[in-house]
């Protein structure tokens, strides 16, 4: 079942004309203060979120905490930085929270509320221009990001626990706690593709490969699907199926595969509730290395833009940062009074002005 709004267009967006004060108050600032933003914003943006109810901003070398934000409302689940390093998402319960990266503003410039549930998937499209979340009220979303509201909504009819963008950025893909995977064809506003791995097993995490050549899926029996998607194909509907790796006997809590720079190289990250973070050859599906020094469950993890770092985020408190040639842990986080559940990294270039 879906919902969806003529307001929204994928490729081109128009300024939304009817806009309230406050709204159009933050854009005009915004348009404003662009440049003095950009020349002032740290060339590595890293943040924690936890169930202690904060966001943390951390000095990546140094492990300095410099900016603590307060969420009162909610605990954080999900963290995204968007493209032009200007903002954090932050997903809550229920809602969504934008903060401004480049001020001590503990307030956030703009709030996206009508989730009915845990927000427990999150990101944005390339040039940052809409984001898409997934609940635990069984919806996945898009809002558009200059307009009220949310701007389309689609039924998983179970608790969605994870959402990715394709590299296309026409379709989107997510997980829920019965087991299905959807895509859901932007184009056409409609769901495109069902895939069941395994039945009433939860899909906690899903990750696409920068290329769009491969999906993976990782559940609660510590599993992994993958699927090759067909060269030469502009859908997401033709899944062949590839490999199946038992990669821990706990759950898997976050899979990823790594970044565009990363080549050569192909790896896949596995975080789980066996306290370890485990990473893989995509090639053959061997395993590489074993990263171990987290007390507790590893909740979620992310590369550094050229893969050469993997920052994870875990219920002992803490986010480590780990490096991908040694497998050693070089910097421990610490600062977070309850499980640290989510982390976010940006250390790349923005993209270039249109």
């Amino acid at each position: 079942m879906m919902r969806t709004s003529s307001a929204l267009f994928l490729r081109s967006f128009r300024f939304p004309f009817s806009l309230s004060a406050d709204r159009w108050k933050f854009y005009w600032s915004s348009g404003v203060d662009l440049l003095l933003s950009r020349m002032a914003q740290p060339s590595v943006i890293l943040a924690t979120g936890s169930y202690d109810h904060t966001i943390r901003f951390w000095e990546a070398k140094s492990g300095r905490c410099y900016r603590t934000i307060q969420a009162q409302e909610s605990q954080v689940n999900r963290l995204e930085i968007t493209p032009d390093k200007r903002y954090l998402a932050a997903a809550g319960n229920p809602q969504i929270r934008l903060y401004d990266v480049n001020s001590n503003n503990p307030q956030p410039v703009m709030s996206y509320d009508s989730h009915t549930n845990n927000v427990m998937a999150l990101g944005f499209q390339c040039d940052g221009n809409w984001m898409y979340s997934g609940s635990e009220d069984g919806t996945v979303k898009i809002w558009d990001l200059r307009a009220p509201g949310c701007q389309r909504e689609y039924e998983s009819r179970a608790a969605v626990n994870t959402v990715v963008l394709h590299p296309n950025q026409t379709e989107l893909i997510s997980g829920d706690q019965n087991g299905n995977i959807r895509v859901w064809d932007l184009t056409a506003n409609s769901c495109s593709c069902e895939l069941v791995p395994e039945v009433d097993t939860a899909v906690r995490s899903l990750t696409v490969m920068w290329d769009g050549s491969l999906v993976v899926a990782a559940n609660n029996h510590g599993t992994c699907y993958v699927w090759r998607l067909l060269r030469g194909t502009q859908t997401m509907t033709n899944f062949e199926p590839l490999h199946k790796l038992q990669a821990h006997n706990g759950y898997i809590l976050k899979c990823l595969l790594s970044p565009e720079f990363c080549e050569p190289h192909r790896y896949l990250a596995t975080a789980s509730s066996d306290h370890t973070v485990k990473i893989w050859n995509v090639d053959g599906f061997t395993l590489e290395k074993t990263l171990t020094g987290h007390q507790r469950w590893v909740w979620d993890c992310v590369f550094s833009v050229d893969g050469a770092y993997l920052i994870t985020a875990s219920s002992d408190s803490t986010a480590r940062l780990w490096s991908m040639s040694t497998g050693e842990d070089i910097r421990v986080y610490q600062g977070h009074h309850k499980a640290t559940v989510c982390c976010a990294l940006h250390d790349g270039a923005e993209p270039s002005a249109a």
